[in-house]
């Protein structure tokens, strides 16, 4: 069992090794492959120095040493004439792909900054979809109508993960997240009915207390969600465990299996009203949800990100329809 321990940690200090002496010639080779590149384009030191706007001397120093790095002649030299060696043709064939790539990232980046043309990745919660979200980019679009949209439709937890990734700029999220690495803001409230199917026995209510449904069997969202964690809480307010026949991801799947018989359901409520429930108002405990918009603390904006932020945040109160 030494022997394995020993030779496996050999192993990984000789990958490391290996992945260090990587990044130093990737340090060193990367300045001076547009240098290689532009004398390659002229074959000619002072045209390729002129055209990049640096000293001749250290264009010819920076191609002396890219040869002394790789051990390799790239140019056979006739006074400031130069011609690519075999070598040479190889190695710019990969470098003009690299720059080109390069290039295309920065172009991209920079589209994504454009303030009239940028880009903004949101997110947004399932029940968002519908009517919310639509409305919100409806009316900001009134006014940057170039800005370019990611967006990302999941419950609250992966949403947080994908933010804490550099994957989503914002999100439109419930329960508002509380942790020190972000930044969130409660702009609205929603409230909660219980759903029953047409033909309950307390479809002919308008009101009731949660109490008064302990025994009734739920379909909810599944364990992770946000609305999932705020139906537990309401419930356990009102003195019960729910029993869950079903866990789905989907709000309105819910409704319709609530309209099927199959349990009852804390929802919000629907764009489109669904025939075969009936939505009641939840008296005791109060059945709401905050819903907030949340961003990594620290994380710089770019201009089109910033704009849809003020604008999200100038709907506090009158976010939703």
């Amino acid at each position: 069992m030494v022997h394995e321990h020993s030779s496996g940690d050999r192993l990984s200090r000789s990958s490391y090794v290996e992945h260090e002496a990587h990044d130093d010639t990737v340090l060193r080779l990367a300045p001076r492959l547009a240098y290689f590149a532009g004398v390659a384009r002229h074959e000619h030191v002072t045209r390729a120095a002129q055209e990049m706007g640096v000293p001749q001397s250290t264009l010819s120093r920076a191609i002396v040493r890219l040869e002394d790095d790789l051990g390799v002649a790239l140019f056979a030299r006739r006074g400031r004439t130069v011609s690519l060696t075999p070598a040479g043709r190889t190695f710019l064939a990969s470098v003009e792909r690299a720059l080109a790539e390069v290039e295309r990232a920065a172009d991209s980046v920079r589209a994504d900054a454009d303030p009239g043309a940028g880009r903004v990745a949101f997110g947004f919660l399932h029940t968002m979809g519908s009517e919310t979200v639509p409305s919100l980019i409806r009316a900001f679009r009134a006014d940057h109508p170039r800005v370019r949209f990611t967006l990302v439709q999941n419950y609250g937890e992966a949403m947080i993960e994908r933010l804490r990734a550099g994957e989503l700029d914002l999100c439109l999220t419930s329960p508002v997240p509380d942790a020190p690495d972000l930044v969130a803001r409660r702009l609205d409230e929603q409230r909660l009915r219980l759903v029953v199917p047409d033909d309950h026995r307390l479809a002919s209510r308008k009101r009731v207390r949660l109490a008064e449904a302990a025994e009734e069997t739920f379909v909810t969202l599944e364990p992770g969600y946000g609305l999932r964690r705020i139906t537990d809480d309401l419930c356990a307010q009102a003195g019960f465990t729910p029993r869950v026949a079903f866990e789905g991801e989907e709000a309105e799947t819910l409704r319709g299996l609530v309209a099927a018989g199959l349990g009852v359901a804390l929802l919000p409520p629907p764009a489109v009203a669904r025939p075969g429930v009936v939505e009641l108002t939840v008296t005791a405990p109060r059945a709401a949800r905050e819903i907030g918009l949340a961003w990594l603390d620290g994380h710089p904006d770019t201009p089109p990100v910033a704009a849809f932020k003020r604008f999200l945040l100038s709907r506090r109160g009158s976010l939703l329809p």
